[in-house]
């Protein structure tokens, strides 16, 4: 394992906090984040959705940024004890909601909208009758969650309340750090980080997309080599445990 050295692309704060769980685990890392986590104004249509909370069976909460955005609004603008199921895709966005004193069900294999589909509490909170879901994410999140719904009968309603834009780089800033800091693999946590990934490598993909590339889905990784990322592993899993996982069970390159 301690052969592993990563390029970590997660926003500032979550790339050190995984930097900190890899080194104990003797991996180098080097953090460039590619994802700036920017909130959307509150507008009247969140005003209202957070006033209403009590009218749906269940509020899926898809990322950490949905649901430390979704904690402020519920303290501002919602019913001091909702009534409603809340869900998580993953542990580590169910423990915001929990510090909060929600009651949130989660996944307990697999950080992924295909794990929480399956979970028995999300088929009974939506076997009712007109049962109506709200989905907190960032812009242009999670399709497939509200895809599945719609087939089991629910009513889905999304809430953007954050954007995700790419820092300012200088240009070959990606290529720089790889070849300064012999980092010999690549690790996105989201879709919109691999194409942050993909763009600014710009000229040099080729050379870069040769690394492996260490991803959180299945739908990330069907990004990935549609791209030409020649190794790409699937974590099953957004979280540190399953990135630790993914690489003792994958050789560390030669280069």
């Amino acid at each position: 394992m301690t052969g592993w050295r990563l390029l970590l692309t997660r926003p500032a704060d979550e790339s050190a906090a995984l930097g900190s769980l890899l080194a104990e685990q003797g991996i180098f890392s080097s953090s460039l984040p590619l994802l700036d986590i920017v909130p959307i104004p509150v507008s009247e249509t969140m005003r209202e959705a957070f006033r209403d909370l009590d009218r749906y069976c269940a509020v899926i909460v898809v990322s950490k940024p949905a649901a430390r955005i979704g904690v402020e609004l519920l303290d501002r603008f919602g019913p001091p004890a909702p009534r409603v199921k809340w869900f998580s895709v993953g542990a580590a966005t169910a423990q915001i909601l929990e510090a909060r004193g929600l009651d949130v069900s989660f996944p307990a294999q697999g950080d992924d909208s295909e794990a929480l589909l399956e979970l028995a509490a999300l088929r009974e909170a939506i076997a009712r009758f007109d049962p109506q879901v709200l989905i907190l994410r960032g812009e242009g999140g999670r399709e497939l969650l509200a895809e599945r719904m719609r087939e089991r009968g629910a009513s889905v309603e999304y809430l953007e309340l954050y954007r995700r834009e790419l820092p300012l780089y200088p240009p070959a800033a990606l290529e720089h750090r790889i070849k300064a800091e012999r980092l010999n693999a690549l690790v996105v946590s989201s879709g919109q980080g691999f194409e942050h990934l993909h763009q600014l490598a710009g000229d040099a993909w080729p050379q870069l997309a040769q690394l492996p590339l260490f991803v959180p889905s299945p739908r990330v990784a069907e990004l990935a080599r549609a791209a030409g990322a020649l190794t790409v592993v699937d974590c099953r899993g957004a979280s540190a445990a399953a990135l630790l996982t993914a690489l003792r069970e994958h050789p560390v390159p030669v280069l």
